[in-house]
């Protein structure tokens, strides 16, 4: 008999928090209103850490320390650096269609604008900071923004500060993707203000 059938109900570890669905098979996708719902409802508890992507409830990285680390200094520094007419919120919800609302570390847009009207078109960079989560920020995320119109997004890897820089964005994917250094100034193309060399945010 397997060992877990024969220890005490009080010793059975509790069922994971994820799960992974059977490929081919059905899924209900669901709405942002209806995850919020259930966080009203206690069915989703506040502070859960997981993403709308595709109607499906996709669970969020762990964040390490120099993801941290890197996020902390580049708020600073941007809220120093930002431009009147820009704004920028760390780790709020874009809200692409009603089944997606993906949540990266930064979104850049007009300062005119509500974090919660921005989409995916109206939004002027999109930043996620990468430590364990670098394959899912390429292979997913960047087909993702292309194809709901975000004119750019970077992937920094939290260890070295290099930067995936993606471009032009259309149904296929970015027409433009340059690798840069941690060395390297970065000038996002509609929000110049926020130009920043991550190699040196460690004396700001």
């Amino acid at each position: 008999m397997n060992e877990i059938f024969r220890r005490p109900v009080s010793q059975i570890p509790p069922p994971p928090g994820t799960t992974q669905a059977g490929d081919g098979l059905p899924r209900r996708k669901w709405t942002g209103e209806e995850v919020q719902r259930m966080i009203e409802a206690g069915i989703v508890e506040h502070g859960e850490r997981f993403e709308l992507i595709g109607g499906d409830l996709v669970a969020m990285a762990a964040k390490g320390n120099h993801h941290e680390t890197l996020k902390s200094a580049l708020n600073d520094f941007w809220i120093r650096a930002r431009a009147a007419d820009i704004r920028v919120t760390p780790e709020t919800p874009l809200r692409l269609d009603p089944h997606c609302e993906p949540e990266p570390e930064f979104i850049v847009f007009p300062a005119g604008m509500k974090p919660g009207d921005v989409r995916g078109e109206t939004v002027l960079l999109v930043v996620e900071i990468a430590d364990t989560s670098l394959i899912q920020d390429h292979r997913t995320k960047a087909p993702l923004y292309a194809a709901f119109g975000v004119r750019e997004y970077w992937v920094i890897n939290a260890r070295s500060r290099a930067t995936t820089v993606y471009r032009e964005p259309g149904p296929s994917g970015y027409g433009s993707r340059v690798e840069l250094p941690g060395d390297a100034l970065l000038v996002p193309l509609l929000a110049p203000s926020l130009a920043v060399r991550l190699a040196d945010l460690d004396d700001e």
